[in-house]
């Protein structure tokens, strides 16, 4: 199975943690790819894509997001055949707007007909966990799940 982790950052911890997955998954190669830089045409359906997303300020989109959001909001794509799982990054002190640069992400491949797998992960920087060792997991734990069911 084709796994892509993709990353939208604003101070480098989304792209840590899809480093870090990707050396960490040793059932496939995992491709990381930046969402700054990443096109929507380039999205494979046959592909698995762990969406590995911050967020900023009041909630936004990371400025490493955005781009990639952009592009999609514009081409509209039918994506039926993606999966994909959202894994968000906040700070839970911030109740009312944690994790929600990924919930922004989520809606709109929703929205388009992408199929989330798995349970949607989430780390909070106020908390004591290591956020690689829980992305790490949750990305483990979807690989399985969608293993089991292809």
């Amino acid at each position: 199975m084709k796994v892509v982790a993709l990353y939208g950052t604003e101070s480098g911890n989304a792209e840590m943690i899809a480093e870090d997955i990707a050396g960490a998954i040793s059932e496939s190669a995992v491709q990381v790819e930046d969402m700054s830089e990443f096109d929507p045409d380039d999205l494979d359906p046959g592909a698995l894509y762990l969406v590995i997303c911050s967020s900023h300020g009041d909630g936004e989109l990371p400025s490493g997001a955005q781009p990639f959001f952009d592009r999609l909001q514009a081409q509209r794509p039918d994506l039926t055949c993606l999966r994909y799982a959202m894994f968000g990054l906040g700070d839970r002190a911030y109740l009312d707007t944690y994790s929600q640069g990924s919930e922004h992400i989520d809606r709109l491949l929703t929205e388009l007909g992408a199929v989330r797998v798995g349970e949607y992960g989430r780390h909070d920087a106020s908390g004591f966990d290591d956020s690689s060792e829980l992305g790490i997991a949750w990305a483990e734990s979807v690989i399985a799940e969608v293993a089991a069911v292809v």
